[in-house]
């Protein structure tokens, strides 16, 4: 009975040990809890202009929600359902993506670290240790084995009193806002080549198809000529310049065949694919995919809460601050309480009867440490500075891409008019070269000019068409459109502020 007696009273004084350790490091934090060291994190105060310098400032009549809808799922205007297809599948299987979603995880588990270090550890152990000693006095030698049993728990916690650690956690989780905006990033850019690769493809077939249907025109032509020739009526130049026409423009196609090759094996790749896992699927030629021009530009502002690359630069310049904090904080002393409980015997049978315990708090305070410190809190100081200028760096580039794309693609487009004109004007030509050198009215110099007229604006209209497309895609990136794209399904990191 007395041994039962004396178990439960020491159960019961471990047991007022322990909540006298929680309840006196509840009360030390709640005193010091408000007390954090080093600067808070303030948004940077951006000086945009009001509006763009060019073009209308949201789609005519299209209400701002849907205007963020159709940036944020933008190749869907173009109506084309293989490019919404390769879309989807880059979104999902784009290796460069899957890497981006890999450091998320990695950032989140480094966050998850940081904020275990504010609570308190707890560490079992246990031993056991079986010796052996011989002594020989006065010509009697003796020996004894002795055994010795320990198990027990220790305990510790270091009192965040100026903040330090609360600063470590803060900028692990802008580390973890900072990765998830640089795979969005990652997501509009890989959108923006899926598309053009997808646009510059079709303008190759349709390339090709313009020159095969230049080389048959030219063909005939040619035919005609070395009747014309063996019939008399023309001289051996004519049908060497017809001939060496024909040679010239069916040089073109193998070149255009190996860039349409080559634009496939783009694709395969940004979709995690061999590179010519889809060339059965897009080697039948198809239309340039064409969209109105009815971009929702917004203002400027809205590139700061849009761009996931400004916001990746704001979310590491959170993180620097905060990391100043926790620098400040090995200036000042450190404040740990630790705690061990157990129990100790040489005899398994009488374990728990020999039991210890320790409780106290430590100080740590490094009092003179050659300046390294301070130099310490200057390094952060300048890094929290780098990433300032890297931020208004990231703004201004961001403001210039619209700007350049606004430019490029209200100028393609005149393009494009100009050389329709030009193609339907040479089309005349040729038809009235061609009849009257028939007629024999005219040299055949003058078909041959003609016909290169018409082949030439004809290609340059296929490249010009592409060219606009391709520029609406750029203008569609710029603005940052299609990083919270829905059918992933893999936003599981925290949303932006």
């Amino acid at each position: 009975m007395n041994k039962i007696h004396t178990r439960e009273q020491k159960r019961l004084m471990i047991q007022f040990i322990q909540i006298g350790i929680i309840g006196v490091l509840a009360t030390m934090m709640a005193f010091v809890g408000g007390c954090t060291v080093g600067p808070d994190y303030k948004r940077p105060e951006d000086a945009v202009p009001a509006r763009w310098s060019q073009g209308p400032q949201a789609a005519e009549g299209m209400p701002q929600s849907a205007a963020e809808e159709k940036l944020a799922s933008w190749w869907a205007v173009f109506g084309d359902p293989t490019l919404s297809s390769l879309a989807r599948r880059a979104a999902a299987a784009n290796l460069d993506l899957l890497l981006a979603e890999a450091r998320i995880r990695q950032a989140r588990a480094a966050a998850a670290v940081a904020g275990a270090d504010l609570g308190p550890t707890l560490d079992g152990s246990g031993s056991y240790r079986r010796s052996h000693s011989t002594t020989t006095t006065g010509g009697q030698t003796s020996s004894a084995t002795t055994d010795q049993y320990q198990a027990g728990f220790d305990a510790g916690w270091e009192i965040d009193l100026f903040g330090g650690r609360r600063r470590n956690l803060e900028a692990a989780r802008a580390d973890l806002q900072a990765a998830a905006e640089s795979r969005r990033d990652v997501l509009v850019s890989l959108m923006a080549e899926v598309a053009r690769n997808y646009i510059q493809l079709r303008g190759y077939q349709q390339q090709i198809a313009v020159t095969r249907k230049n080389l048959r025109a030219q063909e005939h032509s040619a035919r005609l000529v070395r009747e014309r020739f063996e019939g008399g009526f023309v001289s051996g130049l004519d049908v060497a310049n017809a001939e060496a026409q024909t040679a010239t423009t069916a040089a073109r196609i193998p070149l255009l065949e190996s860039s349409a090759r080559q634009t496939i094996y783009n694709l395969g790749i940004l979709l995690g694919k061999p590179p010519a896992a889809l060339a059965v699927e897009l080697s039948p030629a198809g239309a340039i995919p064409d969209a109105p021009p009815d971009v929702p530009l917004g203002l400027p502002s809205d590139l700061l809460r849009r761009r996931p690359d400004i916001r990746q630069a704001e979310a590491r310049l959170h993180a620097a601050t905060a990391r100043i904090g926790v620098a400040v904080a090995e200036l000042f002393p450190k404040f740990t309480i630790t705690g061990s409980i157990g129990y100790q015997s040489d005899d398994a049978g009488t374990f728990f009867d020999g039991s210890f315990w320790t409780l106290g708090p430590s100080a740590l305070w490094h009092l003179f440490a050659s300046g390294g410190l301070r130099a310490g809190v200057d390094v952060q100081k300048a890094l929290q500075e780098q990433e300032a200028i890297t931020y208004r760096k990231t703004v201004l580039l961001a403001l210039q891409e619209v700007e350049n794309a606004l430019t490029a693609s209200s100028r393609e487009q005149e393009h494009r008019q100009a050389l329709a004109a030009a193609v339907a004007a040479n089309r005349r030509a040729v038809d009235l070269a061609e009849k009257l050198y028939t007629e024999g009215l005219t040299d055949f110099i003058n078909v041959l000019q003609a016909q290169q007229a018409l082949f030439s604006t004809e290609d340059a209209l296929v490249q010009s068409t592409t060219a606009v497309s391709t520029d609406l895609v750029a203008l569609y990136k710029a603005l940052g459109g299609g990083w919270d794209i829905a059918s992933t399904g893999k936003d599981t990191y925290p949303p932006a502020d």
